[in-house]
């Protein structure tokens, strides 16, 4: 993990992750972000939360927004939804999907393991915060990147 944050995607991994980010999107009025920086101090989930408040997810009309934060240099991620999703996501969900990342993770497949989350964090989403037909994308899809 030697790259900084900015260039540890391939310009196309970037857009396949834009793009499962949007297709993900499509059937449900929940909101996914990523964000990826290359150091953090303190705890993982804590910065994941500060970041979240940073980006304006608090703010999506059903709090039903995600954030898949990783830290390259620290070799770190966290998951965290809003408030809405809490009440209807089981207990270890987002442990679940942190185990599938890892484990492509350790292969160094970084693209694949974020692109699962990001699909599989859509098709849950899609069952408790269905697409409406007056629904707009209140996020954008666009990865954001930490200043340092």
């Amino acid at each position: 993990m030697g790259k900084t944050a900015v260039d540890f995607f391939s310009k196309q991994e970037k857009e396949e992750i834009k793009h499962a980010i949007m297709n993900a999107e499509l059937d449900t009025s929940g909101e996914i972000r990523v964000h990826i920086e290359n150091t953090f101090n303190g705890d993982v989930l804590d910065r994941a939360a500060f970041v979240f408040k940073q980006l304006g997810m608090n703010k999506t009309e059903l709090r039903n927004g995600v954030l898949i934060y990783l830290a390259v240099k620290n070799r770190r991620f966290a998951i965290i939804g809003d408030s809405g999703i809490h009440k209807v996501v089981p207990e270890n969900y987002w442990d679940s999907i942190k185990a599938k990342m890892l484990d492509h993770f350790r292969e160094s497949r970084f693209a694949d393991g974020l692109i699962e989350a990001i699909t599989s964090t859509g098709r849950h989403l899609k069952q408790h915060f269905p697409r409406q037909k007056d629904d707009i994308n209140e996020l954008t899809d666009e990865i954001s990147f930490g200043k340092d």
